[in-house]
């Protein structure tokens, strides 16, 4: 009887239960749903392996017809696109203000529809009014042509919109306040001053002190000059030659009764004389026997170095370089507001009361171009000190190349400094004959 009850055991035995059979099902599942979580995130790791695309890049110059690009954010947390309209209808409504008096200030009101709150940011108060080392830059990537448009911002801040209840005299009490902090020229000169002794270094205070000396000396020069001019009894006809003299022609400062060349522009009136300490580039290099290379000066200064070698005496010789250095330094401000000529004038650097001076004469502030007038006015200081450099027999060819003009387009600028252009051995010189004088303006003739 015991051999059966065996029998029924090892058959027991050798048939699987239901537990070890579900045992396997649920190990089989889970191992399935590992081969898939894996396969998911091998998908994921291609997808966010980064693409690499060829890009054209433009860089969009500011238009002064047209306004740039505005960009503000919301530091209360207010999300303009949270509540948008399904139907197409604005949901808010912006509105960009100019002031008429200062045409660089700026405010922007943005009302969202049914709110009785306004988002008000401004140019010029508040964080925008802090100091900005900086530029800023809205970059626009097309995919269908795969280009990426680079353009400037309006007044090159981001505008901070604060929330403000309508119809209360908050911005106009700020904009009074504004008024209020603003100081004279002469206050923020004496601040600016007591700045530079606190905390700027020696080098930078004697630079301080020393421009500070030349601006008193050109003001102590012109009340002189004006105390002579008034001594005697001058008729109106005079007075109103020294009037067109100083104001009505686009040159350098010149003198109708001058006998020699070298005094019809007197080039002391052109340099100053705390200026020449920092024209010694030039002669410095030419001391140390180092060649000058066509991209650090114009060709008109690299064509003429030889001359320098020649000249025995050292005053003579500081001077000859000092004109070379100035005009570089005209030339590389031209090419540093123009679109053409702005890399090779990038690494130029132009000493610090040179770069106010043509500045305050040559540019105008929130511009990166020089106008047309002014434009010219630096080009006739440029063929002034040509004139000098080449004794007033100077070849239109190289300093025309510096110009970015041709020899054809530059002839006039000649003539109207009161040149004759004349032709030796086939090649065109600019001559300045004495008495100076100026060639009567021309007409259009109507057709």
């Amino acid at each position: 009887m015991a051999k059966p009850k065996e029998r029924k055991k090892k058959a027991a035995d050798q048939s699987p239960s239901k537990s070890d059979e579900g045992k396997n099902n649920d190990d089989d599942t889970r191992n399935s749903q590992h081969q898939e979580i894996d396969e998911a995130k091998s998908i994921k790791k291609m997808k966010k392996k980064k693409q690499k695309h060829t890009v054209t890049m433009e860089t969009i110059a500011e238009n002064p017809n047209n306004i740039s690009p505005i960009v503000g954010y919301f530091p209360s947390g207010y999300d303009p696109l949270k509540n948008n309209n399904s139907n197409g209808v604005d949901e808010l409504s912006t509105k960009l203000y100019r002031n008429v008096k200062r045409n660089n200030r700026l405010q922007l009101v943005v009302s969202p529809n049914g709110s009785q709150v306004d988002f008000v940011g401004t140019n010029y108060s508040g964080e925008a009014a802090s100091a900005q080392l900086c530029t800023y830059s809205l970059g626009v990537f097309d995919k269908g042509t795969r280009t990426l448009n680079i353009v400037p911002i309006a007044a090159n801040k981001i505008l901070r919109l604060e929330p403000r209840v309508r119809g209360s005299d908050g911005p106009e009490t700020e904009d009074a306040d504004t008024g209020k902090q603003e100081l004279t020229a002469v206050e923020r000169d004496e601040k600016l001053r007591g700045l530079t002794h606190m905390y700027s270094s020696k080098k930078s205070i004697r630079q301080a002190e020393k421009l500070d000396s030349l601006r008193q000396q050109e003001d102590t020069g012109n009340q002189e000059e004006f105390d002579r001019n008034i001594a005697g009894v001058i008729n109106k006809d005079a007075l109103e030659v020294a009037v067109t003299t100083d104001n009505a022609r686009n040159t350098p400062p010149y003198d109708l009764a001058a006998t020699t060349p070298q005094l019809a522009y007197p080039l002391e009136r052109i340099i100053s004389n705390g200026e020449w300490d920092y024209l010694l580039d030039v002669f410095k290099l030419m001391k140390a026997g180092a060649e000058m290379t066509p991209d650090a000066y114009p060709s008109f200064v690299c064509n003429r170095s030889y001359k320098l070698e020649h000249i025995q005496d050292e005053d003579e010789k500081k001077r000859l370089a000092g004109i070379f250095s100035f005009i570089t330094h005209l030339v590389k401000f031209k090419d540093k507001h123009s679109m053409d000529g702005v890399s090779s004038a990038k690494h130029h650097k132009i000493p610090g009361i040179l770069f106010q001076k043509f500045s305050s004469m040559f540019a105008i502030p929130d511009s990166k171009r020089l106008p047309e007038e002014r434009k010219n006015l630096l080009i006739n200081y440029v063929l002034v000190l040509t004139l000098f450099a080449d004794d007033f027999r100077t070849d239109l060819s190289d300093i025309a190349k510096d110009l970015r003009m041709n020899a054809v387009a530059l002839r006039p600028h000649y003539e109207y400094l009161g040149c004759k252009l004349v032709r030796e051995k086939n090649v065109l010189l600019a001559t300045l004959p004495v008495p100076l004088t100026f060639p009567d303006p021309r007409r259009k003739r109507r057709r």
